[in-house]
């Protein structure tokens, strides 16, 4: 959820899988989706005139909490969105009796998409008597990829090469002696490799041996680590409140990474209240900088650093051990 409704809401998770896609009546190869990365890669090799994909959803609900709860005429939908298109297409799920689970299929149209949806769930049911209540939406959405060959999130986040130094841009100058710069402020993040830092284009591009390869993962995974956490505060500064106060998600990108990243930082809260949590320690300064280290934990997580910087370890090891 990313606010706090005027009525009771779920406060149980709701999680979404793809079950499986394909394209035209042919099935989509499982390794084109990522159930840990939440990524659906709706391209084929060989095959871009295709005209409809569908997703096979499957959806799991705190079924005692809403047994319990004080809802009514509850229904689950599937929300397809992409902003550079201003697509929104719902689909009804449907559960069986004595299922646990609610299923349906979602039909993305090549004609209506250019380049990455997303898939959202919402919980609807009536309360006090008003219907069309918003109940809970899942964590994270799914991103439904029509470019990618591979069901990767990493596109999200543009890497360009740029001369810091004796290039066109000003403004990177006085930033010479810096091997890259995070740019969250536009409408997409951007990482900006330094050329004129010496061997670090070659390092991450051309990368050869055991060591080197290593070496080249941990610089790659240091980039992301800061971009997360650079992007997280991005985010964080560019929400949307109501009339009271209350913080919500901003849109885009900047709503996908709080959305990923504030389970991580405050995993004993809702999302909800884990943004009011963030944004508040944020204002006040209470407790701030232990906020700062969780995001920065959770960014080395995402990057995969520790795996990265133990791969680099043991690469050196075995290096100075054949050097012997």
């Amino acid at each position: 959820m990313s606010a706090v409704y005027a009525y009771p809401t779920l406060v149980g998770k709701i999680e979404v899988a793809v079950r499986g896609a394909n394209i035209d009546g042919k099935p989509l190869q499982l390794s084109l989706i990522s159930q840990r990365d939440q990524v659906v890669a709706l391209h084929q090799v060989e095959r871009d005139d295709w005209n409809e994909g569908v997703l096979d959803i499957e959806v799991s609900l705190p079924m005692d909490e809403l047994a319990d709860g004080p809802w009514s005429g509850v229904s689950c939908v599937a929300v397809l969105t992409e902003g550079a298109t201003n697509t929104r297409v719902v689909s009804g799920l449907e559960r069986r009796r004595h299922d646990t689970h609610w299923r349906g299929e979602v039909r993305v149209r090549r004609s209506v998409h250019a380049a990455r949806a997303l898939l959202d769930v919402s919980v609807v049911g009536s309360h006090g008597g008003v219907g069309g209540r918003i109940l809970g939406k899942a964590d994270a959405p799914w991103v439904v990829d029509l470019l990618a060959r591979t069901p990767a999130r990493q596109r999200d986040l543009e890497i360009v090469e740029e001369d810091f130094r004796d290039g066109p841009h000003q403004w990177l100058r006085p930033f010479a002696e810096a091997p890259w710069l995070v740019d969250a402020a536009g409408e997409s993040p951007t990482v900006l490799l330094n050329t004129s830092f010496e061997g670090l284009s070659a390092l991450l591009s051309g990368a050869r041996g055991p060591l080197e390869k290593a070496t080249a993962g941990l610089v790659a995974a240091q980039v992301a680590g800061e971009a997360w956490t650079t992007m997280f505060q991005s985010a964080l500064s560019n929400l949307d409140f109501d009339e009271d106060g209350t913080p919500h998600l901003p849109t885009g990108w900047r709503g996908v990474v709080l959305r990923s990243m504030l389970p991580e930082v405050f995993p004993r809260l809702p999302l909800a209240d884990a943004l009011r949590e963030a944004h508040d320690r944020r204002a006040d300064g209470r407790g701030w900088a232990e906020v700062q280290a969780r995001i920065e934990f959770a960014a080395g997580k995402r990057s995969q650093l520790p795996r990265n910087l133990l791969a680099t370890i043991r690469a050196v090891s075995r290096s100075q051990e054949g050097a012997r």
